[in-house]
This record gives structure tokens, sequence and C-alpha cells, in this order.
């Protein structure tokens, strides 16, 4: 990560500072019934009026191995983007595709799971996101699927698209993980659809980044 990355760098210490207070202060000052009430998405939570949680879910993680996985993605793929898109877009696109990742898990969850109090939280949406962005930046680019199979970006993302769709509708049969699928898919159709309209505007960054 080099010294232009510092977007990346602060989402990641936010995220770790967001971690430490669900799993540190609530002994304390009982806050963990605050972040419950602030840093998770809903639709009952939005019915409630805590719109602001459409945003501040993408900045929490209670689990290590979730803040964990997540801020390792991000830490890899997050500086190739924001060099990319510069840092006002990145911004911009970090926030939209976290927003309409948690606007695709209430709605997925209200109608389609007929759970509309199940709650979420993790920069997942985002990140889905800037792995399909890198993805059709560089769709030859071999990875490691799961850390152990080498494989070119763009098949990977599929891949993974491909796990959320057959996770989502496992879960609306009653059964599946308990996953935000439809976060990620939120995050990974937003990921597309800033690519494609803003197409020659990206390869624009691209060619810069690399000169």
């Amino acid at each position: 990560m080099d010294n232009k990355s510092w977007v990346t760098k602060l989402i990641i210490v936010i995220n770790v500072f967001v971690f430490l207070s669900w799993n540190f202060l609530d002994n304390q000052t009982n806050v963990n019934s605050w972040m419950f009430r602030h840093f998770l998405v809903s639709w009952d939570g939005l019915m409630q009026g805590r719109v602001w949680t459409l945003i501040t879910s993408v900045f929490s993680h209670n689990s290590l191995i979730h803040l964990f996985f997540n801020m390792y993605v991000l830490f890899n793929f997050g500086p190739i983007i924001e060099t990319v898109l510069g840092t006002k877009s990145f911004i911009k696109f970090y926030l939209m595709a976290g927003l309409v990742s948690s606007l695709t898990h209430v709605c997925v969850s209200a109608f389609l799971l007929e759970k509309p109090g199940l709650p979420a939280l993790g920069a997942s949406g985002s990140i889905s996101g800037i792995i399909l962005i890198f993805s059709l930046l560089f769709p030859r680019q071999i990875l490691l699927l799961f850390g152990l199979i080498p494989i070119r970006a763009l098949y990977g993302a599929l891949i993974f698209v491909g796990l959320d769709l057959w996770g989502l509708i496992m879960q609306s049969e009653g059964g599946g993980l308990p996953i935000g699928h439809g976060a990620h898919l939120g995050g990974a159709l937003f990921g597309t659809y800033y690519y494609l309209k803003n197409k020659s505007l990206v390869r624009r960054g691209l060619d810069e980044a690399r000169k």
C-alpha cells in the first residue's frame, strides 16, 4: 500500500475502531445497545428512522474473523482502485457501494426472506463493488481463489457472484448460512454499474496510474 492510498488506510482504521467499540466498551458504558441501534442496519431499523445505519453499518464488524477477512481484501484491492479512480471518486464509490448494499439487504430481508428485523453489518458490500471493478479492469489477472486456487480475476468474481446467488436462493427456502448475500450482490451490482457507466473515465484513470 503506497502513501497515496490514504483513504483506504483511513477506512481500515475506522473499521478497527468500530470493532473495538463493539468488543471492549460494552461492559463499561453499556455501549453495546447503543452500537446495536446505530451500527446495524435492518428494515425495521429504517422504519424506526435510523437511516444513518445504511452507512454506519458498512464500517461495523463485531467478529474478528469478519473484520480480518474484509480488511485483508480491502488492503490488497483498495489501493489499486483508489489510485485508478482518484481520491474523491473513490470515497464516493465506496460510500455508494455500501449504501446500495445496505438497501439491497433490507429489501431482500423484508420482502424475499420475510425477516424485516434481520440485521446486517460489515464492509463486504463495498468490497464486492471494489472486486468487481478490479475484475473488469484486469480480467486476466491471476488471483488465488480462497487463497489456494489460481484463477483469472473475472472468473473468480463471477464465481463469488454465483455463490451469493445460490446462497440467497437457499436462504429464501429456509436454509443457507447467516451471510448477507443480498448485500454482497448489491455491492457487486453497483460495482458493475459504476464501471460500465464510467468506463472511459475509469480506463483513463488506469492509463494515468500506469504512467
